[in-house]
């Protein structure tokens, strides 16, 4: 273990762990699974992609702490349910996110989701 690790290198692009809902640290302490911790890092992380970064720029779509505690929470949810793209609701917004990957693919906004039809989901969560 000679190499250097920088935050950098353990969370580029990705949400820091401290933005995950609290119940699912608590739950990861109480039965740690088996894996690397690179691994154990990828699962609990959501990822936003390039494009779904770039939606959220282009729409001015911020996501605060709160949002994406709730965020993480509707991908266990689906997850729990064996979804694999699922559409998340979240008051004026839209997310298609990949379920087994925990990624983001695509973001919008309340006046892109007007007349808009969802395809190649299998299931929608829905935040109040």
């Amino acid at each position: 273990m000679s190499d250097r690790m920088m935050i950098g290198h353990l969370y580029p692009g990705k949400i820091h762990p401290a933005a995950l809902h609290n119940e699912r640290k608590t739950q990861a302490h109480a039965n740690p699974p088996a894996g690397t911790f690179q691994e154990l890092l990828n699962e609990n992380l959501l990822k936003i992609s390039n494009h779904a970064a770039k939606r959220l720029q282009e729409r001015g779509i911020e996501l605060k702490g709160d949002q994406l505690a709730q965020i993480q929470s509707a991908v266990d949810k689906a997850a729990a349910k064996g979804s694999k793209e699922s559409l998340i609701l979240m008051k004026d917004m839209a997310l298609i996110v990949n379920i087994p990957n925990r990624t983001v693919v695509t973001a919008m906004d309340g006046n892109a989701m007007k007349d808009n039809v969802f395809t190649q989901i299998d299931s929608a969560v829905i935040i109040s």
